[in-house]
């Protein structure tokens, strides 16, 4: 669908790349890691060993303005990389429609396959960094990727990260690490909540063992404990990509918890899904799930009625909001299925760095980092378009703008984290039934 996407794929056990396009048209990096060619301040020495601290440049040299996403393609977190790659088409669509800076360039996304690991997400942005010389970059899904990158690759550096999907509570500790998600913190609330109005006082709670994984569960234990009083007879960690969780699954019937609380991935769910199922123990407790149990591929793996008992929490749209409500009937006639809000988060998120770009004297980390979080709050004129923000910037500055997304308002604070609501979730008849209204963590 859109030209400016593109795919670096690393051919295993080479140093070999291969860069493909999506729908045909291939915008790959120059593989030489310049490091700077477009006359910024720079920070690569043209060898490939750039430390990514400048970018291309704001020079007229430039041909468009291009940046990296590090999104799962593989692994467990695959089916969550589709949504920001079609949230990253319809956005890259409409800014490049218009054009950025005075010669109207267009937006270039190269994208990396994270392939859900940490290991694979740090190498894409050392790719991304050293090799493309992109002042900001998207990655990732996970949160413990997000934040490897980060550690490894980002600090120390001044190339503008955004976690486009990482909702982990964790995620707060690094304010220069910014996401359009709301943090896992509010969930943590929400779920704990819901849990104990639905009538149970003593649950048992597995999380898949990463920096995601540990703050959800161990928030929602806090929360359902000295908030409610309740009692949480199973606090416990599993690995990723297991065959088999039936011990921690037997653990957990050993207690004598009303409700299981699964904080894990599609994979891992499926897993245990069909592992509960074949015990009977979706007839004896209520399940409860985070966002990333939520997943088509979950329910295509899975007997009918292994979930029936399921309920859950995710982060939603906002309310009553025209503007996501159009971006829902595009999204649809786009790809004939309704969107999830991951995708609304990638679209905004994307609007901000183009206005951003917009808004900044020159194409680096600093110059995007200037502006970024002014265009998403008060006190600018309140707009929902790229073509609305570029008409102020052009005789304004980014805190005369205030861009109210599809995902809601943004409003980035001092952690780099947006406000947000949630929606809950359920299986009928094996399909997912999503209610009409939403929560905020704040209202609890």
């Amino acid at each position: 669908m859109d030209s400016n996407i593109s795919r670096r794929a690393v051919l295993a056990g080479t140093g070999v790349s291969v860069i493909g396009s999506l729908a045909g048209c291939i915008e790959g990096g120059n593989g030489n890691g310049n490091g700077g060619n477009g006359g910024g301040n720079g920070g690569g020495n043209g060898d490939g060993n750039g430390n990514g601290d400048g970018g291309n440049g704001g020079g007229s040299d430039l041909d468009a303005y291009t940046i990296g996403m590090i999104t799962p393609e593989t692994g467990t977190l695959a089916p969550y990389g589709q949504y920001n790659l079609r949230g990253l088409e319809l956005a890259l669509e409409d800014i490049n429609a218009i054009g950025i800076g005075p010669d109207n360039l267009e937006l270039d996304v190269i994208i990396e396959d994270s392939e859900s690991s940490n290991e694979a997400g740090v190498n894409a942005a050392q790719r991304l960094i050293n090799q493309e010389g992109v002042p900001m970059l998207f990655g990732a899904v996970s949160s413990g990727v997000s934040i490897a990158i980060h550690e490894s690759v980002i600090q120390g550096t001044d190339v503008v990260q955004i976690a486009q999907s990482s909702s982990g509570a964790t995620v707060s500790d690094y304010p220069d690490l910014l996401r359009p998600v709301p943090s896992g913190a509010g969930k943590s609330v929400v779920m704990a909540d819901m849990i104990s109005n639905d009538g149970h006082d003593t649950i048992a709670i597995t999380w898949i063992n990463n920096d995601y994984g540990e703050a959800l569960g161990n928030g929602i234990q806090d929360i359902f404990e000295n908030e409610y009083d309740g009692t949480v007879a199973y606090n416990g960690s599993h690995d990723p990509g297991e065959a088999s969780y039936a011990p921690d699954l037997s653990d957990m019937a050993a207690t004598d918890a009303t409700a299981w609380v699964f904080v894990t991935y599609a994979d891992e769910a499926t897993v245990m899904f069909n592992n509960a199922y074949d015990q009977g123990y979706h007839e004896e407790v209520d399940y409860y799930g985070a966002e990333s149990v939520i997943a088509d591929t979950i329910l295509e793996n899975t007997e009918p009625g292994s979930q029936e008992n399921l309920k859950g929490v995710r982060e939603g749209p906002p309310s009553d909001s025209d503007v996501y409500d159009e971006f829902e009937a595009r999204f649809e006639d786009e790809y004939g299925e309704s969107p999830t809000v991951y995708s609304a988060y990638v679209y905004d998120a994307v609007h901000w760095v183009a206005m951003a770009i917009e808004a900044a004297d020159e194409f680096t980390g600093p110059g995007i980092a200037e502006h970024i979080r002014e265009v998403t709050r008060p006190p600018g004129e309140q707009i929902s378009t790229f073509e609305a923000a570029k008409e102020i910037l052009q005789d304004g500055s980014s805190d005369d703008v205030d861009f109210i997304g599809t995902g809601g308002p943004g409003q980035l604070d001092e952690n780099g984290d947006p406000v947000g609501v949630y929606e809950v979730y359920s299986v009928e008849d094996h399909e997912y039934q999503i209610a009409e209204e939403t929560i905020s963590g704040d209202d609890i």
